[in-house]
């Protein structure tokens, strides 16, 4: 016990107290004459970091895209998450297209998802900001603002986690995505969305629904088969591009009059190879820039068209159209569209086709033509008896054993009719014996009315019979098998009919 004359007084405390709070503020007055104040922050936040309890847990951010490229992380965990939903959730996406298997379902903006993995748990929290900003290809006063989306996903986890995340569980998600991805895969048709996300350009798809397939393609077995052994050659080829020194990528150039089965050979060269296609309107393309933002957009494994080329790369005429834009806002150049095609942005990415279709090859500029831009040349012409017989057993289920098939082969190589017009005859009636005598009427008429295969009529002058032998020699010269071959860096197919059903 101790007694109350060892305490101190109270005015010795308060003594004390008065001198050591003078002490400190003198100490506090020379530090702050004596040490800058760049030090003096320095040191407080020193301490305070020493003093601040640490958080234990790491949060990162997985951003929709990387700059102008898609984030492949986000994109898989995505479809991963939709797997991880619990009735937690309180706020979810569902969609489902007609040829999808299972409803589709994505998170709504602020939901959370917990997943655990090897013993550990992950938390996850979906994040969607929305923001406005001014069309950046509007040059007027009155400028409109376009609402725009940032979507992110955050992952948050206990630092400890840090390298299993890193080596393990993101690995893990991209690999479970992908096969997701394939065992669910649906075809999509991707279009230019004309008004501008945040990120300057967007695709928009919709499932691919068409039913072409090179069986039902009215084309020779040879030049059918051709082309899929290109195709084949091309998707298997991965290691040699690379030890070449190329881009994993094939070009096309689909050539010839219109309804020749232009389309139906994209779609069934889809179908084949399971690749999606992006239709690219060069119309909708202000500069060149743009164009390499779409490129790094464009997945791998797909099939990029550019239709009508010809018409598409007319740039000056093109800058004068409906589009309404002024000269000087219109920067896309042939330059920029071979480097989008060829050039060292057209290595960005892997296993991509481009398509490129026209009516009049003559008018395309050289440069387009040469192999690494266009490398196979495919002449989709008019319909030959082989092409009808392919045509006659998809429409009418009719063996070519059939009576009229031989008058129909005496007269339709002699005759400018497109696959189209084929197909359209054939499903006229549905009864096969009518629809065939309706074909055979149809192109004696054209016959008659001298609708011929050199597209021109004979001279009312000199409608001698040697005047139509030449004429139908010239025909069936044009028809005629190519003995040019097939080349491994460059094919030149002299011809190719194709149809659609």
């Amino acid at each position: 016990m101790f007694s109350t004359r060892d305490m101190p007084s109270p005015s010795s405390i308060f003594s004390a107290y008065a001198s050591m709070t003078a002490s400190i503020m003198l100490l506090r007055s020379m530090a702050n004459e004596l040490v800058p104040q760049p030090i003096r922050g320095y040191l407080y936040n020193t301490f305070g970091y020493l003093i601040r309890p640490r958080s234990q847990t790491l949060t990162l951010i997985i951003e929709e895209s990387t700059g102008i490229a898609r984030n492949q992380v986000y994109d898989s965990a995505e479809a991963y998450l939709s797997t991880r939903v619990s009735p937690e959730n309180e706020r979810l996406k569902i969609s489902k297209s007609a040829k999808e298997k299972k409803l589709t379902v994505r998170l709504e903006k602020g939901e959370k998802v917990v997943d655990c993995f090897n013993g550990a748990c992950f938390k996850w929290r979906f994040i969607c900001a929305e923001s406005e900003k001014n069309n950046p290809n509007d040059h007027s006063n009155n400028s409109i603002s376009v609402r725009s989306e940032k979507r992110s996903f955050e992952l948050s986890f206990p630092k400890k986690y840090k390298e299993m995340v890193l080596d393990s569980y993101l690995p893990f998600i991209l690999d479970k995505a992908r096969e997701m991805k394939d065992e669910e895969r649906v075809l999509k048709m991707h279009t230019l969305n004309t008004s501008y996300c945040y990120s300057g350009v967007k695709w928009d798809s919709i499932n691919l629904e068409h039913p072409s397939t090179f069986e039902t393609l009215a084309m020779e077995p040879e030049l059918k088969n051709a082309v899929i052994e290109d195709l084949d050659r091309f998707v298997k080829r991965k290691e040699f591009y690379k030890r070449v020194g190329r881009a994993w990528k094939r070009g096309y150039l689909l050539y010839g009059p219109p309804g020749t089965g232009k389309s139906s050979l994209i779609a069934a060269m889809a179908n084949y190879l399971k690749f999606d296609v992006f239709d690219l309107e060069l119309g909708s393309i202000v500069r060149d820039s743009d164009l390499r933002k779409l490129l790094l957009a464009t997945a791998n494994r797909s099939i990029l068209v550019i239709e009508d080329i010809d018409c598409s790369v007319d740039l000056p005429e093109r800058r004068h159209g409906d589009h309404g834009r002024k000269q000087a806002d219109v920067q896309l150049t042939l330059s920029g569209l071979l480097n989008f095609i060829d050039g060292l942005w057209s290595s960005c990415g892997d296993e991509r086709i481009i398509i490129f279709t026209t009516n009049h090859k003559e008018r395309l500029d050289p440069a387009l033509l040469r192999p690494g831009r266009m490398d196979m040349h495919i002449h989709m012409s008019y319909c030959s008896y082989q092409g009808f017989k392919i045509l006659a057993s998809n429409y009418l289920e009719t063996s070519s054993d059939h009576p009229l098939f031989g008058e129909v082969e005496g007269l339709i190589e002699d005759i400018q009719i497109t696959p189209a017009q084929v197909a359209e005859e054939l499903m006229k009636n549905e009864d096969p014996e009518a629809t065939l005598e309706g074909f055979v009427k149809l192109l004696k008429r054209k016959k008659m009315e001298g609708d011929v295969c050199e597209n021109s009529t004979p001279d009312k002058a000199e409608p001698t019979r040697q005047q139509s032998k030449r004429r139908k020699v010239g025909c069936k010269q044009k028809r005629g098998k190519s003995n040019s071959g097939v080349h491994v860096t460059q094919i030149r197919t002299r011809r190719m009919r194709g149809c659609s059903l």
